[in-house]
């Protein structure tokens, strides 16, 4: 990649010329992701682990990506991390024991032991520092100093409940590239999310096909059709009409607890399809208000806003009442509004609906695969969390036993990939109104394989925060 003689940038192969339009060679050209690996991954906040992972003083996991092998640890000051190669042979110090170790998580604590080198037994304690060269006499002293032998450190930062890390020293911080998101999701008590479960699987598709099948729901018509037929008069106000203010919630021609009954069922097949996004003890909660209609206004669309209240209201009071940290949910949706779908560059997802989520997280594993992990997150009363869940469940991706609404989504997404192929096929076709956050985060891929500034990065990504279902944004970089 030569930088180019006018701008003192790189040249991109299959730039993004009309932010309509994203050519399609971006999803599989070999010189593309390569691009990516060069001048994307090392420069990007990832997504390393969940901190309840790592609870304790000595406890490690591995985080692995794009070749490289991180150990993040929990030490007597925090959280640190390092770079999962032997000083001496460059041997993984811990984990790195399978080709492809998307596939499995090494974990473990080393507080007693330290880590240990599988090969010469060379050794090291949680902060990094060498404790034990075997036959120590046999090496030049030069070779035996502190910063030829000590752990290398890598850059880690914690935020949302999740450790991330990031092989750029230079790089502006998590806080300043995710922007003002991060605050509103800790508002929402995110960090204080816990995960029932997490399933994994590989899928035969570019790691940004895989992405973009989430950063908008105009396919949930066809693609998830039970959700669709549950309230047709809320998606056709989103999407086969002019969008209003708000989106149509009811069916004028029937009767308030009529329409609360819709509504219901709607959440039930949220809560089947997704678990985490709509938690089920939610849904009961909701269930009980059916047939509220005391103080609701005339206006049905307006009574089914102020039920949903209602409903935000009672999971506040009924969950907190069993000890469970869940913040003043109609507050934070007035102070802290956060999206049905919340994207944070480059690699991670959160989903909402009220106290509960579901999380992403997709790793490439060549041009035309990646490994993408789903999570399911809720509270629970302090003393009464369960067992962190260190590895996913891995599935083959057509599997019956994921929920309904990733298998439906996984039954698009490898066929997708084989259609980019087709001839003729040239770019994606983006609507400019709904599907804004494709466009976005693609183009700000192109800033870094471009070398942009970070600090213009930066700026630009804190605009994806809050954009699912948006408009493409005029991102300056």
């Amino acid at each position: 990649m030569l930088k180019s003689a006018d701008t003192g940038l790189r040249a991109v192969p299959f730039p993004i010329d009309d932010p309509e339009r994203i050519p399609a060679q971006r999803y599989y050209d070999e010189e593309f992701y390569q691009a990516e690996l060069d001048h994307l991954w090392p420069h990007a906040w990832q997504m390393a682990c969940r901190l309840e992972q790592i609870p304790e003083v000595g406890d490690w996991i591995e985080y692995t990506n794009v070749g490289q092998s991180v150990l993040i640890v929990r030490t007597n000051d925090g959280v640190k991390a390092w770079y999962n190669a032997c000083r001496h042979r460059g041997v993984p110090i811990a984990g790195g024991t399978t080709v492809c170790s998307s596939h499995s998580t090494a974990y473990g604590n080393c507080s007693k032991t330290g880590f240990i080198c599988p090969f010469h037994g060379w050794r090291w304690n949680m902060d990094g520092e060498n404790t034990m060269i075997y036959g120590k006499h046999l090496f030049s002293e030069r070779q035996l100093d502190e910063d030829d032998v000590n752990l290398v450190p890598c850059r880690v930062e914690t935020a949302i409940g999740c450790a991330w890390i990031n092989f750029d020293d230079d790089a502006p911080s998590l806080r300043e590239c995710i922007g003002p998101l991060i605050d509103r999701l800790e508002a929402h008590n995110v960090h204080k999310l816990r995960a029932e479960w997490c399933f994994g699987t590989v899928l035969p598709a570019n790691w940004k096909i895989a992405m973009e099948a989430f950063m908008e729901g105009y396919h949930v018509m066809q693609t998830h059709p039970q959700l669709e037929r549950a309230t047709p008069f809320m998606y056709g106000s989103m999407y086969e009409r002019e969008r209003g203010p708000v989106p149509t919630m009811v069916d004028e021609s029937l009767s308030n607890v009529e329409n609360q009954e819709i509504q219901i069922k709607s959440m039930e097949l949220l809560s089947e399809g997704m678990a985490g996004m709509l938690h089920e003890k939610e849904v009961e909660i909701a269930r009980g208000l059916v047939g509220m209609e005391e103080g609701l206004p005339e206006d049905k669309n307006q009574a089914m806003f102020m039920w949903l209240a209602m409903v935000m209201q009672q999971i506040t009071e009924q969950l907190q009442a069993k000890g469970e940290p869940v913040p003043d949910l109609c507050a934070v949706s007035q102070s802290d509004p956060i999206s049905a779908v919340e994207f944070l560059f480059p690699h991670y997802f959160l989903l909402p609906y009220f106290s509960s989520f579901s999380a992403y997280r997709i790793r490439p594993l060549g041009p035309e695969e990646c490994f993408f992990e789903i999570w399911s997150l809720t509270m629970f009363p302090e003393g009464e969390e369960p067992d962190p869940v260190m590895e996913p469940t891995v599935l083959p991706f057509d599997s019956a036993e994921f929920p309904p609404i990733p298998r439906q989504d996984y039954s698009n997404i490898p066929i997708q990939q084989r259609g980019l192929h087709a001839k003729g096929f040239e770019f994606m076709r983006l609507s400019k109104d709904v599907e804004g956050l494709v466009s976005n985060y693609q183009r700000i891929i192109d800033g870094y394989l471009a070398g942009v500034p970070q600090d213009k990065l930066a700026t630009a990504t804190n605009e994806l925060g809050g954009n699912f279902d948006g408009v493409i944004k005029d991102l300056d970089i």
